[in-house]
């Protein structure tokens, strides 16, 4: 039988992803977040708007999108109640955040530069995408008390790095879904995959069918 329900969050399970961008004085910024989805090589985040990262986004329009396996979890839950915005917002205060400039070092994890933008990819996370920013919306804006505390981006990828580890046998440019364990975020706990279901009728259209102007753009680049 179904009631009526009014969930504070509707955070049914969705992938974490580590946010790398640069802060204003240079210095590397992490921020673990769920809000995206992606379509294509192009995906859309949400951040609330105080967030340093949000801002970060908003002047440099880069970022990497580091995915973590179930491997990273302690380091995603480190950063989880962190912030690089000074001083920490009233809405993170009441939430138990504080503030900390060296993400990476307090996360135990260890960067790279990446090649295509100014910010780091995280080494220790199986998949890795450099991003840059091509649109921006505010969310709630018909509502006065939500105006300007939620901001969406469109973002396209660059260029995508996987760990080998969860590629398909002599398939580099296909993950494997047997070998990627993502860390999933649903209603505020970690999960991950677990084994396949039921065969899948999609499964059986060719995944180069899917390809898009941008992956083909970015392999041209090459």
């Amino acid at each position: 039988m179904h009631i009526k329900s009014y969930p504070s969050i509707l955070y049914f399970g969705t992938a974490v992803v580590l946010i790398s961008t640069k802060n204003p004085d240079g210095t590397d910024n992490l921020a673990p977040m769920s809000s995206i989805f992606w379509l294509g090589w192009r995906c859309i985040i949400g951040l609330g708007a105080s967030s340093q990262t949000a801002q970060n986004l908003l002047v440099t329009k880069e970022a990497v999108l580091n995915m973590p396996s179930v491997n990273e979890a302690k380091a995603v839950n480190l950063l989880a109640r962190t912030t690089a915005a000074n001083p920490v917002p009233q809405s993170k205060i009441l939430k138990g955040y504080r503030f900390e400039k060296n993400k990476f070092e307090i996360a135990g994890l260890t960067g790279t530069p990446a090649e295509t933008i100014n910010a780091s990819r995280i080494n220790e996370c199986p998949v890795q995408m450099e991003a840059v920013v091509m649109d921006i919306h505010k969310l709630a804006e018909d509502e006065p008390l939500q105006q300007g505390k939620i901001i969406t981006f469109e973002l396209k990828i660059n260029t995508v790095f996987l760990d080998k580890s969860i590629t398909m046998d002599n398939h580099p440019n296909r993950v494997d879904p047997d070998k990627w364990k993502p860390l999933i975020m649903s209603f505020q706990e970690f999960y991950t995959l677990g084994d396949k279901l039921h065969e899948s009728t999609l499964a059986e259209i060719p995944e180069n069918l899917y390809s898009t102007y941008d992956r083909k753009s970015a392999q041209e680049k090459v």
